[in-house]
């Protein structure tokens, strides 16, 4: 495997999905919703953005946890800890990336520019949450939620309602999906002193929460809908989204979880890529 591919295997770069369709339509709803044409440049810049904070978020976090992977059979096989990428090249990698968010985020404009620090040190801080906080999931989610916001900052210099409430669809939705995969460690975190959701609670009370917070993301989507009247395009979208997600609560039960990676990757991401182009086609056709 050559060094690109296996950089791209220790940011699980095929993940990006979960977040990047939430960042064009924030970007999409910038332009729509308060009359702004179209800049193909600010465009790059905003994925380029995304790309470099997920790459140092995820390296940082490989980097921070490789003690841990090295312990859990599921995560043993990992880059650093099976030696494919050292501690210094992954330290590397992490710092071109964090510079790289920086300088791109200052190209956009000021809000950009004031906000990028703030924005790594969220994402980075995420690596240490499950050290002390149970509620770890949420802090992925808001993450998560900064796409969306932020692409729709890089347009309009300002923060309105629509990312306000993409963002609260990506905080719960995430937050819901990541304790069901975190159901698959839920032993190993309490044998480590490891805090989460489902290594505090039972796997019934996790599914609970998580479906709880998928409920909220449900509430939503209905709202961006119904404030925004976006007509049957978003609706088809945001049906098959809330599809997709309820589906995940039929497939992963406290007693049944080998669907958990088909619920966690091939769900979430086909959701999300559907939620896009409908919303997408909505907002263009209002």
């Amino acid at each position: 495997m050559n060094i690109l591919a296996r950089y791209a295997s220790l940011v699980r770069f095929a993940h990006t999905i979960f977040a990047l369709p939430f960042a064009l339509i924030g970007y999409v709803s910038a332009l729509v919703l308060c009359d702004i044409a179209f800049d193909g440049w600010t465009l790059v810049k905003i994925l380029l953005c995304m790309v470099f904070a997920r790459n140092a978020a995820m390296g940082f976090n490989r980097l921070v946890d490789r003690d841990i992977d090295a312990e859990n059979p599921r995560t043993a096989s990992r880059e650093i800890p099976s030696g494919a990428i050292t501690p210094k090249q992954a330290a590397w990698f992490v710092a071109v990336n964090a510079v790289g968010f920086l300088v791109t985020a200052a190209l956009i404009n000021r809000m950009t520019f004031f906000l990028s620090p703030v924005a790594l040190f969220i994402i980075l801080s995420y690596s240490y949450m499950k050290r002390s906080s149970a509620w770890t999931h949420i802090v992925l989610g808001v993450s998560l939620a900064m796409a969306p916001a932020g692409a729709y900052i890089a347009v309009t210099a300002s923060l309105g309602i629509a990312p306000l409430i993409l963002a609260g669809v990506v905080i719960t939705w995430v937050a819901g999906f990541d304790i069901i995969y975190s159901l698959q460690d839920a032993e190993f975190d309490r044998a480590h002193g490891l805090h989460s959701i489902p290594a505090r609670f039972s796997n019934g009370k996790a599914l609970a929460i998580s479906l709880l917070l998928h409920l909220v993301s449900i509430y939503a989507i209905l709202i961006f809908g119904i404030y925004y009247d976006l007509g049957n395009w978003y609706w088809i979208g945001a049906g098959l989204f809330i599809a997709l997600l309820l589906t995940e609560h039929i497939l992963v039960t406290p007693r049944r979880q080998r669907c958990i990676g088909i619920a966690f990757g091939i769900f979430n991401g086909v959701a999300s890529a559907i939620y896009a182009v409908f919303t997408i086609t909505a907002l263009l056709l209002r």
